[in-house]
């Protein structure tokens, strides 16, 4: 009798496992993801400051939508001004995109919103002058560098 159920247990087991994979889909490495902001970045902010925006438009693959224009998207600031002595333009990346209720991690490249004005100096030594703000809803463009597994 424990062996018979042990071996039911274990069936359904794998039957979850094989019906949950088979709901799982992959958006490809190359797949650009526009995004507006939910919070407003300064070039002041420090690396490592996370942000949250959300898609402007559905990701499709194969004519099937993978992901809605609203989804939740977080990313982090890669670079900045922050540190006035290591002063580098403001970079961003998406970090992780919300998908019925987890966050899926992502890699994309980086995005360079703008650019600061420079002063001479600054300019010789590759340092930007300036403060640059993003505003909420601001629109922004990544790609994924690496498939995501929803």
């Amino acid at each position: 009798m424990i062996k018979k159920t042990l071996i039911t247990v274990i069936a359904m087991t794998c039957a979850c496992v094989a019906a949950s994979s088979l709901n799982a889909a992959t958006i490809p490495a190359g797949t650009t993801l526009n995004v507006s902001t939910a919070s407003s970045i300064s070039s002041q902010d420090p690396v490592g400051r996370t942000f949250a925006a959300k898609l402007d438009q559905g990701v499709a693959v194969k004519g099937t939508v993978l992901l809605k224009a609203g989804t939740k998207a977080f990313g982090k600031i890669k670079s900045s001004r922050a540190n006035p002595r290591k002063s580098e333009p403001l970079t961003l990346e998406l970090t992780s995109i919300s998908v019925n209720g987890r966050n899926v991690p992502v890699k994309t490249n980086s995005f360079q919103p703008g650019s600061s004005p420079r002063t001479g100096r600054q300019g010789r030594f590759g340092h930007t002058a300036g403060k640059l703000v993003i505003t909420l809803g601001t629109k922004m463009q990544f790609q994924l560098m690496q498939p995501a597994t929803l």
